[in-house]
């Protein structure tokens, strides 16, 4: 009973990756990821699981460099990166340490500034006063800070609710690094606004003094908040809220954030100035002025306040108390719900480390919809006239359907193969994948037709013995082929070539399926056909 799965194993394992692929392509369990807010109808783009990309699906990309300058070499002088930090945001007017970092690998030890309005001759200078000497300064962050950007805008974009967006490094020949960000489905305006804007959110406290009205800057950063709920809009108002609750945990011996907090409220007279429901915050954000005694919290992001709003009595009663800090919960309020949702998002995915360029060395492009899929009609027309015109050739060469049928079959379950991968890890497909998918077809056939003319050539086969010995002078031929194709193709993966790269990796796969599976399977076929005895 095993004899003859031993003899046609290699045709099993095509039926194997056949079966596997269709899974991949029609099973719910292996649809597309969906973004927070969305559900799994919304998410997939077709009776399959494949996903596809701005090039037949409409969309945006934007493509941009981080702001900054990075100097190189740099001599800390014994000092810690901290205290490098803190001594160049020193020498820079209005520049904070949070803009300033330190990246430290092996003996390489950089310094990055991604203050937008820090000049590269502003910063040289700013070492030179610190007494750091460099090698060079070059435009552009530190590996670590691009990594952190690449995962924060991810964040951004799940947290948007927009599926399928993806976001990598890309270099180009002048070796400046840009990130590129893929949002299909969704217009420039809406993906712009989204990646623009920094997105640091923090809580600062008006209050007056002497010297008119004085700010405490954040009470309250990004990272103090330990849950962030979903943007709400209060029923029968404009008014929006996001619910927070400030983290109660810290080091031994420091204090919370909600402690820090719940301080500060106290010691800025929020239980005197908000003791009923009349008493109001009357910020003006024009004048950064309060026009009563009462203070207030600001909302700010990226620096600009978005709302003002007192406390309820009952809140400021319970931080006065201390009792507040347990839970540590309460409302960020706004005036409208675009507003309450950016902050959400932001919230969420933190704050870039720096700005992203569009205006300037950036650039975005759009793709409609309509657009999109005509370019996945035409795909799929141009895909299915390939296959019709190597089946013909084919024919036309061999004459023989017991050859050239399982020849197109063989090379079609390639194919098959290849999109039932493409569904198992969501890789959207671009034109430049549809490419590598005719790619794979071509050389594929080609492969095959080596195959059967060193098999026919030198008259019947009369044996298996003689088939295998011509099988595997054929398959020598075929090995060394993709051998050349892989290494060739290599580089294009390693590089940041974009689209490229998509097409690089389908055509590997798809010689690596074909040499490892396809190829082999075909070889069973044919010698099933062809032996006599």
């Amino acid at each position: 009973m095993l004899e003859p799965i031993k003899k046609n194993w290699r045709i099993l394992l095509l039926v194997v990756v056949v079966l596997g692929a269709t899974v991949a392509l029609f099973a719910p369990q292996f649809g597309p990821q969906t973004a927070p807010g969305e559900n799994a109808s919304e998410a997939q783009q077709g009776i399959t699981n494949l996903q596809y990309g701005l090039d037949l699906a409409g969309g945006t990309r934007v493509r941009a460099p981080l702001v900054g300058y990075t100097a190189t070499g740099v001599d800390f002088g014994g000092d810690t990166p901290v205290e490098v930090e803190e001594a160049v945001a020193a020498e820079l007017d209005d520049t904070g340490a949070r803009n300033v970092g330190t990246y430290v690998e092996d003996d390489a030890r950089q310094v990055e500034v991604t203050d937008s309005s820090v000049s590269e001759e502003q910063f040289r200078a700013a070492m030179d006063a610190a007494g750091y000497g460099y090698e060079d300064v070059r435009a552009g962050v530190t590996p670590e800070t691009r990594d952190l950007a690449q995962e924060i805008i991810q964040g951004k974009i799940n947290e948007a609710g927009l599926s399928g967006g993806s976001v990598q490094q890309v270099q180009s020949i002048s070796g400046r690094y840009f990130m590129l960000v893929e949002v299909p489905g969704e217009g420039r305006e809406n993906v712009v606004s989204l990646l623009q804007e920094r997105g640091t959110v923090q809580i600062d406290i008006a209050y007056p003094s002497d010297n008119g009205t004085a700010v405490q800057e954040a009470v309250l950063i990004q990272d103090d908040f330990e849950n962030i709920g979903t943007a709400t809009q209060r029923e029968g108002t404009t008014q929006s809220y996001v619910p927070v609750t400030v983290r109660n945990t810290a080091a031994d011996g420091d204090q919370s954030p909600a402690q820090g907090f719940q301080q500060a409220v106290t010691d800025r007279g929020f239980q005197s100035a908000y003791q009923s429901q009349q008493d109001r915050c009357e910020y003006n954000s024009e004048t950064g002025e309060i026009g009563n005694d009462n203070p207030c919290l600001l909302l700010t992001v990226d620096g600009e306040v978005v709302n003002s709003f007192g406390m309820d009595p009952d809140l400021a009663d319970s931080m006065a108390s201390g009792a507040w800090a347990d839970t540590g919960s309460f409302q960020l309020t706004t005036g409208d719900f675009a507003t309450a949702e950016t902050i959400s998002v932001n919230l969420r995915a933190g704050a870039l480390p720096a700005e992203l360029d569009i205006s300037g060395q950036g650039t975005s492009s759009t793709i409609s919809a309509a657009q999109g899929e005509n370019y996945k009609n035409y795909s799929l027309v141009t895909g299915i006239l390939a296959v019709l015109a190597v089946a013909g050739m084919v024919f036309l060469r061999y004459r023989e359907p017991a050859v050239a049928l399982p020849m197109i079959v063989t090379a079609l379950a390639e194919v098959y193969a290849l999109l039932g991968f493409a569904a198992l890890v969501s890789y959207p497909l671009e034109l430049a994948v549809i490419a590598g998918f005719i790619a794979v077809v071509g050389t594929g056939v080609d492969d095959l037709v080596i195959i059967a003319d060193e098999v026919m050539s030198e008259g019947e086969v009369n044996s298996r013995t003689v088939f295998d010995s011509r099988f595997r002078r054929a398959f020598w031929v075929i090995g060394a082929a993709a051998a050349t194709t892989i290494v060739a193709m290599s580089p294009l993966i390693v590089l940041s070539l974009g689209d490229l790269s998509g097409f690089a990796i389908f055509t590997i796969l798809g010689v690596l399926i074909g040499v490892l599976i396809t190829r082999p399977a075909y070889g069973d076929i044919l010698r099933r056909l062809l032996t006599i005895r």
